[in-house]
């Protein structure tokens, strides 16, 4: 089957979970790179059915946490937020930057976000 991606805002990432999840699908990874910013992808699967929900945001716009509909989600937010400096909202629970034990902050983070 091919591969489904769609290109969403952020403010409409927990409706979509919340439709994914109510159609059987469960998640499967949580995504980031930096390119012009944060691209974090959201993968969904169901029967070889793959969905990914994708954010294009900078540093500064908050993404609300969808570990009220997935719970094990956090472990990802947490992950994305201490390497890349994403503005993750409202986890289940939050490491605050302590889920690795690294030499710098967010060392994914573009040059580019940095900067601004």
């Amino acid at each position: 089957m091919e591969q489904q991606i769609k290109i969403i805002q952020p403010s409409e990432l927990l409706a979509e979970t919340l439709r994914l999840k109510n159609d059987g699908y469960r998640l499967v990874a949580i995504t980031c790179t930096s390119k012009d910013g944060l691209e974090i992808t959201y993968s969904f699967d169901k029967e070889y059915d793959f969905i990914n929900l994708r954010l294009l945001v900078d540093s500064e716009i908050e993404v609300e946490s969808i570990s009220s509909i997935y719970s094990y989600a956090f472990l990802y937010e947490n992950e994305i937020k201490e390497l890349f400096g994403a503005n993750m909202k409202d986890m289940a629970v939050d490491f605050n930057n302590n889920l690795y034990k690294i030499p710098v902050k967010t060392p994914f983070k573009t040059i580019k976000e940095e900067k601004v």
